[in-house]
């Protein structure tokens, strides 16, 4: 038995070894790292593929392809999926990637709260842990209790920590993925976040937007199917957007692009978060409800929420909650914010002709309420044949598509071409 185990723990540590050699090719940028890193972003998107059909999207030789998958297959990256079925002749082999050869952690970090979870290298969810209660604040403290979290949920892994190859943190407002630097909250000085959080915790870690997350999960997991021009609006506390153009998610010169909720929308005198007045998210958004169920109340209209509680107590939960039992100010408080993101929306469709539009972030809890009156507005405003062209739907991840979309953000962006 312990020449087994010895046997076993020396597996191990050869599997580790091997690993760390193909992540140490991949970052000098050889020739054959770089088809490596091909071969699994197209896995990634593909999840299996034969030698031929990976030797066509290559334009490289099949004796050359094959050549490759054995290293890799040696190297614990790549495994055999049975035959694939043909008509007749012989059965082509299917490759696809290991699952237990790597493991990617996300974090999702909102107003109040953070959300954690683990992805094995195909990319199946292994653990969620949501609703973490926090305390957003732009500290160095505020950072390590971050870190805290994240070691936390990994000491609580039954996995071995080595094989944990690479974090992903997603935040809202601007971040320049590329880089590594948050502008809107955690930017200390010269040093840019993902390099105190990579030292801090000992594994290489990168950040990025929520809102382009969250469209990255739905186009692996969620509900983009094919679809290659994508826009994720994300309205939440806030209000923002996630872009994909021909299959690639579009980040812009600095990783700012998709900040439709700071565009200048009304003439409400209302200071935005950001400092300026009038932003479109001053009226479509989550703060914006809230805003707007309390001044109601304040003003003599009624909800069936006083019957629970007093307008000091009550939170966006509750509004939501009413919501769902079809409380007549909060359905149309919601419905005057679905017809007005539609019109914005509308704007978007015109300029973009996207095949499709994905209503998510917190606010898309309110269901067909919001979603209704937003495709109503896009008809109303929108030229029609590029109405026409664009499905409009609700996230299918709902409240784990920034968490989920983490996790699968940090796999992609260690690894992709």
């Amino acid at each position: 038995i312990c020449a087994c185990l010895v046997g076993s723990e020396m597996c191990i540590r050869d599997s580790i070894r091997m690993k760390e050699r193909l992540l140490e090719e991949i970052q000098k940028g050889s020739k054959g790292a770089v088809m490596k890193k091909h071969i699994i972003t197209y896995l990634i998107y593909n999840e299996n593929s034969t030698i031929t059909d990976l030797a066509k999207d290559m334009d490289l030789s099949i004796p050359t392809v094959t050549k490759i998958i054995d290293e890799m297959h040696e190297q614990g990256y790549i495994d055999e999926y049975g035959k694939l079925e043909t008509n007749g002749g012989r059965h082509p082999i299917l490759y696809g990637l290991n699952t237990d050869s790597g493991y990617f952690v996300g974090e999702d970090v909102t107003w109040n709260s953070i959300n954690i979870g683990i992805i094995n290298f195909k990319g199946e969810v292994l653990k969620l842990q949501m609703g973490i209660p926090f305390e957003r604040r732009d500290t160095l403290e505020c950072i390590d209790e971050l870190c805290n979290h994240i070691e936390h949920f990994i000491a609580g892994l039954t996995i071995d920590e080595k094989k944990i190859l690479h974090i992903n943190v997603t935040l809202c407002g601007r971040v320049n993925p590329e880089l590594g630097y948050s502008h809107s909250f955690f930017n200390f000085g010269e040093r840019p976040l993902a390099e105190i959080l990579t030292e801090r915790l000992k594994i290489e870690t990168s950040i990025d937007n929520d809102s382009r997350t969250m469209l990255y999960g739905e186009n692996i997991k969620g509900v983009v199917k094919g679809a290659k021009n994508v826009l994720f609006i994300n309205i939440g506390w806030g209000l923002g957007m996630g872009i994909m153009i021909d299959g690639k998610l579009y980040k812009g010169k600095s990783g700012f692009s998709g900040e439709i909720g700071h565009t200048y929308g009304y003439d409400n005198q209302i200071i935005c978060h950001c400092g300026k007045k009038g932003c479109v998210e001053t009226e479509v958004s989550c703060s914006a409800l809230y805003r707007k169920f309390i001044e109601h109340l304040q003003a003599g209209e009624t909800s069936i929420i006083l019957s629970e509680k007093d307008i000091e107590e009550i939170t966006l939960d509750d509004i939501f909650s009413a919501i769902n039992r079809e409380d007549l100010l909060a359905i149309e408080l919601v419905e005057q914010i679905g017809q007005q993101l539609g019109f914005h929306i509308g704007s978007l469709i015109n300029t973009f002709n996207p095949d499709m539009v994905i209503i998510g972030g917190e606010m898309s809890r309110a269901g067909d309420f919001l979603l209704q009156p937003v495709i109503s507005a896009i008809r109303k405003y929108t030229l029609s044949l590029m109405s026409r062209d664009s499905e409009i739907v609700l996230s299918k991840l709902k409240d784990q598509a920034c968490v989920i979309g983490s996790c699968l953000l940090s796999r992609s962006k260690l690894f992709e071409a």
